[in-house]
């Protein structure tokens, strides 16, 4: 039976985030952190249905307020009490495949970046959702440890990823580079592997996610992370990641459009470099949101992701107070077909346009 891993824009979605609270490791940020996801959601808003995860009614409560101050139309949002560790539910939030032409849920094992954190009630919250009927198609269990920030595919049986994360032995120790090849095939229908064993951005805690460095924008086109400065730390690593890149073909064997996203200026918290990168961009139905830094290299960021998707709206979102804790808007997020969602009455905003 033929399985297809879907591009993030190749499906209507609803997009599920894990709002920040004072028993997540934002407790010290919490007040930029509820400006920067007030933010995000409003955007997020005018585009998707959102499911929210919530501590309880108390925290609930609170994020509506905040909500309110921004005009947001909460009918497309559904709050969700919930139990979690941490707020990067890319990592943790199921991951779609098309199989026969429905959608099915992989539940992939998740134990917080190599045992980094705890991790418990983020590994649980899949069956969460499907026990509160929030989903409607089947969440398959899956022992391998795999993080969704970790993979990116092209929607058409490419998926690139990064040697590092994957062949780290705080994750799957006994597994190199073809078991993983052989479960991309069975699991997600995937005929070529991308390995990237270059590259990473220092203050990034997932061992070089790929989310933080290559993209596909379409089955076409890479947009990458790319140091100008030889003065850089990151200078010769990216240096090697952009030379394999330029290696790299489709299945038909032709190379790929390479786009090279800028770096940020060095953004320093308690004398330590965060990893701000423009490669965490969030695709959404209609739209590419794209993380911005306050630096002018934004507006270069923006402009070559707009070429990249000249059908989508692309729009920045504020993001420097989402790296004070390594990561940003991809990360934060999860798309979830629309046929994978129970309907709900208070989710009937038209984002078609």
């Amino acid at each position: 039976m033929s399985i297809r891993f879907p591009n993030e824009g190749d499906l209507r979605c609803a997009v599920l985030l894990a709002w920040p609270h004072q028993d997540t490791d934002w407790q010290p940020w919490l007040h930029q952190i509820d400006i920067g996801y007030r933010d995000f959601v409003t955007h997020l808003s005018r585009h998707a249905d959102v499911l929210l995860l919530c501590r309880d009614g108390e925290h609930q409560q609170h994020i509506q307020q905040l909500l309110a101050a921004s005009e947001v139309d909460q009918s497309v949002i559904r709050f969700i009490p919930a139990t979690y560790n941490d707020t990067w539910i890319r990592d943790y939030g199921p991951i779609s495949i098309m199989q026969a032409d429905k959608i099915q849920l992989l539940n992939f094992t998740f134990n917080a970046w190599g045992g980094k954190y705890p991790a418990s009630s983020d590994n649980a919250v899949n069956h969460f959702l499907q026990q509160q009927q929030i989903l409607n198609a089947a969440l398959n269990d899956q022992d391998t440890i795999l993080e969704g920030g970790s993979i990116d595919t092209d929607g058409q049986a490419s998926l690139i990823t990064t040697s590092a994360c994957l062949l780290s032995d705080t994750r799957n120790a006994h597994m190199q580079k073809p078991d993983w090849e052989k479960l991309f095939s069975r699991q997600l229908g995937i005929q070529q592997t991308l390995w990237l064993d270059h590259g990473g951005l220092i203050g990034d805690d997932t061992d070089s996610h790929v989310d933080m460095l290559a993209r596909f924008c379409n089955d076409r086109t890479i947009a990458y992370t790319s140091c100008d400065d030889a003065t850089d730390i990151h200078y010769p690593p990216l240096q090697q990641m952009k030379q394999q890149l330029e290696s790299f073909t489709t299945l038909d064997g032709k190379p790929y459009r390479l786009v090279a996203l800028p770096m940020p200026k060095a953004i320093i918290d308690a004398g330590e470099r965060l990893p701000a990168s423009y490669a965490n961009f969030l695709i959404l139905n209609n739209a590419v949101f794209v993380p911005s830094y306050d630096d002018p290299m934004d507006d270069i960021a923006l402009a070559r992701l707009s070429e990249c998707f000249p059908q989508h709206k692309v729009i920045a979102v504020k993001a420097r107070a989402l790296i004070q804790q390594y990561g940003s808007l991809h990360c934060a997020t999860m798309q979830i077909p629309l046929a994978a969602l129970q309907s709900t009455k208070n989710m009937t905003a038209d984002h078609s346009t």
